[in-house]
């Protein structure tokens, strides 16, 4: 797993554990940090997904994307 999802992977659990205190002490502000959150698990799954996608693009592997063009002397 990337350095940069698992840190937005931290980030996010620690978000959630704020959330948590903040709700049982009957404070909004854990609203914030429901959102702030959101924002680090999105980043998490897109350098997630993004290490993998480049990791099939360098070794060739998985399925090709868009559609494939042929030459002018076929």
């Amino acid at each position: 797993m990337p350095r940069l999802a698992v840190y937005a992977l931290v980030v996010c659990v620690l978000a959630v554990a704020a959330a948590v205190v903040a709700f049982v002490q009957g404070r909004w502000i854990g609203v914030v940090w429901i959102l702030l959150a959101a924002v680090a698990s999105n980043l998490a799954w897109y350098y997630h997904r993004k290490a993998k996608a480049d990791r099939t693009a360098v070794s060739g592997t998985g399925p090709t994307t868009g559609p494939t063009t042929r030459s002018a002397t076929e």
